[in-house]
């Protein structure tokens, strides 16, 4: 990188502000070696920097993909995941998948637990608006319908795509899913044990055909949520969060979850 000075001569700024935006980049270990007497280097590995533990939120399409994919790298690769469809994390898988099928990766084991909600609730979101407009009784069951629909279809194919390994390559494969009495507000993926990936459903007011009826509703667009990575062993903070996540999700398993069975969709 050029000096601080040539940078605040570049861009008309006082060198304070310089040092302050050095600062910022470094701290998302985008540089390394900001100091006064030397200038900043761009970090070695940008990809880390970006996608890795520690690294700013992204949403959840950039930011999953490149972990999970790293989670592929170990001999067993267990990955657990709460969640409204798995849309995000069948996507995610995608890459990993292409490693294997091309003789880069070769783990030994794999072993998936889901949560997802269950279809004897009703939903919190996806909703109409004005949920309070009964004269329709059926829009409901028709958005009900639709989200179990894409839960369903999702599931059989992150299902079918892993299953698919013990033949393909001989890797002990294990999908189990089970079915959460409540709709999550967030959705949350561990990978081996070491990484705890978190993002919030935000709720946005949109319109949507559902039938061949133009409604307004409240949703998340999953894909879009912003995912926040942390790291066993990065410091007291991710590492308390990486053990009570885990800790929250057996509890969630063990307890008040129930058993889920995938039916086909037509």
């Amino acid at each position: 990188m050029p000096t601080q000075a040539k940078l605040a001569d570049e861009f008309g700024v006082e060198r304070g502000a310089v040092r302050q935006a050095l600062r910022i980049l470094q701290s998302e270990r985008l540089l390394t070696n900001v100091s006064k007497g030397s200038p900043a280097t761009v970090a070695p590995d940008l990809t880390l920097a970006l996608t890795g533990p520690g690294a700013p939120p992204q949403p959840t399409t950039v930011g999953l993909g490149p972990r999970i994919a790293a989670a592929f790298a170990q001999p067993h690769v267990e990955i657990e995941a709460l969640c409204l469809t798995a849309v995000s994390l069948t996507l995610a898988i995608g890459e990993p998948l292409r490693q294997i099928h091309a003789g880069r990766l070769k783990p030994a084991k794999v072993d998936v637990r889901v949560l997802l909600p269950s279809s004897d609730i009703d939903l919190a979101f996806p909703s109409r608006v004005d949920r309070e407009d009964r004269a329709d009784a059926s829009f409901d069951g028709r958005l009900q319908r639709r989200w179990l629909a894409q839960r369903n279809a999702q599931g059989q194919v992150l299902k079918h795509n892993l299953l698919a390994l013990r033949a393909t390559h001989g890797i002990d494969v294990r999908v189990t899913f089970r079915a959460l009495p409540f709709t999550p507000p967030v959705k949350l993926y561990l990978l081996n044990g070491a990484e705890a990936l978190f993002a919030y459903y935000t709720l946005n007011r949109r319109e949507a055909e559902i039938g061949q009826e133009q409604v307004e509703m409240y949703d998340a667009e999953g894909t879009q949520s912003m995912l926040f990575a942390f790291e066993q062993g990065a410091g007291l903070r991710d590492t308390t969060f990486v053990e009570q996540s885990h800790l929250w999700f057996n509890a969630l398993w063990e307890t008040i979850s129930s058993e889920l069975t995938l039916t086909p969709t037509s």
